[in-house]
């Protein structure tokens, strides 16, 4: 089975240079990666975001520039 996908949950903040640029290269050749990150230096470099807030009726808020409301 090919998997073109991954995902990781960055929940220390301690993703370092060398992983990010394999993530970089992996990308590159085409993987869709997502990485869930609350660090604002990590997240300045990662051009496609989509944000999840939460909302005072309970339900969370999605937005980014490829989010597309159904």
């Amino acid at each position: 089975m090919r998997v073109d996908s991954l995902f990781h949950d960055e929940g220390f903040g301690n993703l370092d240079e060398t992983a990010l640029e394999t993530l970089s290269g992996l990308h590159e050749e085409g993987k869709l990666i997502g990485i869930i990150s609350h660090t604002p230096a990590l997240k300045e470099r990662i051009g496609s975001q989509i944000s999840i807030l939460p909302s005072s009726t309970g339900r969370s808020e999605v937005s980014g520039s490829d989010v597309k409301k159904i």
